[in-house]
């Protein structure tokens, strides 16, 4: 199988749990409260992907990476503050501040962008290697439902219909399966397609999920963490024996 054809198939797979996140929202409000976790774990896998995995990768590709990480950091950081403010983890958070129609329609180009660049770096993994591209696609995957959960949030509380709000985790996964295909179209770009989403990956890992984490009290969720990132070096160890 070409790295084209097992990048667009690990990227369909978490193209469709962006889909699943928007279900959980529009069918199952019971089974909301199980998305922290996700969110801690996913958090924790990320952090131990972008550090150990996809940031050495980057420096081994060329001497700008760490321009790059950080171009791709205020990338995302630019859009989700431009276009998506009120960006949160759950409908309830600020609900008053999310009945403008307008929010949902910026928070939705805002993440849009952001999975755009999980697309970008499931395909530069696998342009690299299988290994690296598995581990890229784990830590992408482990946020993906919390990603659609996120938006359907957003956009029913912004008063459109559960439609739309399906309508919208989906377009997530459009978006990223755009992005792998991008990366696959300019090739020789994946120097440079990596250290960017390196960077947009940090960004979404320490401000995006960290800080929704650091609102659950207690030590649950700092386990939770710790688990991702002892997920992370398991992965790592099978897929590198």
């Amino acid at each position: 199988m070409t790295p084209f054809l097992e990048s667009l198939l690990f990227a369909f797979a978490a193209a469709s749990a962006n889909v699943i996140g928007g279900v959980i929202v529009t069918s199952y409000k019971w089974a909301r409260r199980s998305l922290r976790y996700f969110i801690a774990l996913g958090s924790g896998f990320m952090l131990g992907t972008v550090f150990l995995e996809m940031v050495p990768e980057s420096l081994s590709l060329t001497p700008s990476a760490p321009a790059l990480v950080l171009l791709g950091y205020l990338i995302v950081h630019m859009f989700e503050h431009t276009f998506a403010s009120h960006l949160h983890f759950g409908e309830e958070t600020h609900h008053d501040e999310l009945v403008n129609p307008a929010v949902g329609i910026s928070a939705l180009v805002g993440m849009l962008v952001h999975t755009f660049f999980d697309g970008v770096a499931i395909g530069a993994g696998f342009l690299i290697s299988p290994a690296v591209g598995l581990l890229i696609f784990l830590a992408v995957f482990l946020h993906k439902i919390p990603d659609g959960f996120t938006i359907s949030s957003i956009v029913v509380s912004s008063g459109y219909s559960n439609t739309r709000a399906l309508a919208a985790a989906t377009s997530l996964g459009i978006s990223t399966l755009v992005g792998v295909v991008v990366v696959h179209l300019v090739g020789a770009g994946v120097n440079y397609a990596l250290p960017i989403s390196t960077g947009s990956t940090l960004y979404v890992a320490a401000t995006d999920l960290m800080p929704e984490v650091n609102r659950e009290k207690g030590v649950k969720m700092a386990v939770v963490v710790f688990a991702g990132m002892a997920l992370f070096l398991l992965v790592r160890t099978v897929a590198r024996p």
